[in-house]
């Protein structure tokens, strides 16, 4: 029997590729959208001393297909990898996806991988990667709830009490952009940001990144929106780390129209006051009043306390995504003789 000969063929990725590889992420993933500025953001703020691959399909001089995977920063091990494998949607079931999956397999399994993770959903467009994933022994480790907001549907008026309240107590809440004037405002949240993560239920160990990376991967990404994100200020508090700020919620923006929650939290001391949600809800405002639009947040499975917060906020819940992990066998060394 005669072996279909491939009509597409595999190669590296260059630096002349960032549009293709965009479109095709966009195609195949079209509820998140990516540009090739943000590609290209991505890759200039990558860690050199971390390994990342990426590999592309082409067809009749076209990228169809794209697979990336590297180590994962956000919870570094040298042995645990993350990947994601991308095809156009007018390009599948030609074997594209299984060429480039087990091209990045290739790679990692010759770096010792011991993990593989990646994303999906439980989506109707997704349930095809789902079953590719399961098929090559994936299991779904962990879930994540997606919620969404339209602020042109939300009855914003009725925090009112809320906020009257948390700034009773002596908390202002002050926008990102508005305290610029603070020379230790970009140190004090990056203090912030990491200890509140200490506290996210996320069922995996946390990296740390450097203080400047994360300057670059979050205040200084343009797809932030510091007028829409918020800082709870408390006047009466110094601490070393973090001076008077005791919470924090991020807002930034999708090309494909929508915003995103990056990060809410408030320090343990000022919990059960209600400053997480007056945070949330002085952004959800701030958006309404520049014009609106929906809001997109994630939350892990453990996390009642900020599911049932987006809940009585007005958040509907629109989809679970799943963390699917593949454990890969230990390398075997020969016994000496």
């Amino acid at each position: 029997m005669s072996v279909p000969v491939p009509t597409f063929a595999l190669r590296d990725m260059q630096a002349d590729d960032l549009a293709a590889v965009a479109a095709v992420r966009s195609a195949s993933n079209p509820d998140w959208p990516v540009t090739a500025e943000q590609l290209a953001r991505e890759l200039a703020n990558r860690d050199p001393a971390l390994y990342f691959t990426e590999v592309l399909a082409v067809q009749d001089g076209r990228v169809v297909g794209v697979g990336a995977a590297g180590h994962d920063d956000f919870s570094f091990e040298p042995w645990r990898y993350w990947g994601v494998v991308n095809v156009h949607p007018e390009a599948r079931h030609q074997g594209i996806g299984s060429a480039l999956y087990a091209e990045l397999l290739r790679r990692l399994e010759a770096r010792g991988a011991q993990e593989l993770r990646t994303m999906s959903s439980d989506q109707p467009q997704d349930e095809p990667g789902r079953a590719f994933l399961e098929r090559r022994g994936f299991l779904a480790a962990w879930e994540r709830y997606e919620s969404r907001l339209d602020t042109a549907e939300a009855n914003l008026d009725r925090f009112d009490d809320l906020l009257a309240r948390v700034q009773a107590s002596g908390i202002r809440l002050m926008s990102i952009a508005d305290l610029a004037a603070d020379p230790q405002r970009n140190r004090r949240l990056y203090e912030l940001d990491w200890r509140l993560f200490q506290d996210v239920p996320m069922g995996t160990v946390l990296t740390r990144r450097s203080f400047e990376a994360w300057v670059k991967e979050e205040l200084d990404d343009p797809d932030m929106r510091p007028d829409l994100s918020f800082v709870a200020v408390r006047d009466d508090l110094d601490d070393p780390l973090t001076g008077p700020y005791v919470g924090y919620s991020s807002l930034g923006f999708n090309p494909g129209g929508f915003y995103y929650i990056g990060m809410t939290g408030v320090r343990r001391e000022d919990r059960g006051r209600g400053v997480a949600k007056a945070l949330k809800v002085s952004a959800m405002r701030a958006l309404h009043a520049s014009g609106g639009g929906v809001i997109r947040t994630f939350n892990d499975a453990p996390n009642r306390a900020m599911l049932a917060m987006n809940e009585a906020l007005g958040f509907v819940r629109t989809a679970t995504r799943y963390r699917y992990e593949l454990q890969l066998p230990t390398p075997q060394t020969e016994a000496s003789s």
